[in-house]
């Protein structure tokens, strides 16, 4: 699973942005109000240019880390999302050289780094990679978890994650396998496992799943297990979609014979209505069609089970 804009940690030895004392600062004007003016007024190059001007005169602050995220919030919302992170990472290095300088755990240069991991999500989920937003703020907790920080991670997971949500519904695509449920059929919880030919990760789930789905096949659980063509077969050899199509039967065929009578729709629809970027992905579903797990990368026998144990409790 690919793990790419995520950059969370924030003491990491090598980082070279050091931050001005805040004794520079005293006599400046409050950076981060003047940056916010100047893009209502200007846009995002008139907030870069106030933004330059301060740090040419008192240095990289904790302030001006704040700015910064408020530019990144801008670029965001202009769907500038390359520039967007470009800020974020700014910000996040210059805060990660501050503490790990100080060796203190400053809320201020915290309050950055919380700044910076929520707008790289929603940067994520915008551009339709949910699961990888969840997955890194997911990690992200359990680094901050004891920090002031903390409810700032946990309300933006609440944000992005379907937990709780009515699921979208699945578009069959091009079936595999057995058809999708009609609405008329009898509810069932569904697990849907999101997964792809290439995918040694997925492989490895396979044994693990074939359990689970032996164990609660009786008591109602369907599994689902959504994929899509990625325009390559085996060692990336490019292949034109029916080609792909029969190279995914085969690796279904071979390494998830327990999907062989599953559904098993191939299309992007899923993936998107999803947010998924990122496989093996996990998604379970009561039988009252609410989200009740939204799990990216590799999930262990154990906290899969405990998951389906808790939807299918009489």
């Amino acid at each position: 699973m690919s793990r790419t804009l995520f950059a969370i940690l924030p003491l990491v030895a090598g980082l070279t942005c050091a931050v001005a004392s805040e004794g520079q600062n005293t006599a400046s004007a409050d950076i981060v109000a003047d940056v916010r003016a100047a893009m209502a007024a200007g846009g995002l190059t008139r907030g870069d240019e106030t933004l330059a001007a301060y740090r040419s005169a008192h240095g990289t602050t904790a302030d001006a880390l704040e700015a910064l995220c408020w530019l990144a919030r801008g670029a965001l919302a202009d769907k500038l999302y390359d520039r967007a992170n470009r800020y974020v990472d700014e910000a996040r290095s210059g805060a990660a050289a501050a503490l790990e300088a100080t060796g203190a755990r400053d809320s201020r240069l915290l309050g950055v780094v919380g700044s910076a991991l929520e707008i790289s999500a929603f940067v994520l989920a915008e551009q339709g990679d949910r699961s990888e937003a969840v997955y890194g703020l997911r990690t992200a907790l359990a680094a901050y978890r004891n920090t002031a920080i903390r409810e700032q991670i946990e309300s933006n997971l609440a944000l992005l994650s379907l937990e709780g949500r009515p699921a979208p519904p699945l578009d069959a695509g091009v079936s595999i396998g057995a058809r999708l449920p009609r609405p008329t059929d009898a509810p069932q919880a569904e697990l849907l496992f999101f997964w792809a030919h290439w995918c040694q990760d997925c492989k490895a789930e396979s044994p693990m799943l074939a359990r689970i789905a032996d164990k609660y096949r009786a008591r109602g659980l369907t599994i689902v297990a959504p994929t899509r063509r990625y325009g390559y077969v085996e060692n990336g050899r490019p292949a034109a979609p029916e080609r792909e199509l029969r190279h995914i039967v085969q690796v279904r065929d071979s390494h998830y014979a327990f999907l062989k009578k599953a559904v098993v729709p191939v299309t992007d629809a899923n993936y998107r209505a999803y947010g998924v970027g990122a496989v093996p992905m996990h998604v379970l579903i009561d039988r009252t069609g609410v989200v009740r797990l939204y799990e990216p990368g590799r999930m262990t026998e154990t906290e899969l089970d405990a998951a389906i144990a808790r939807v299918l409790r009489p």
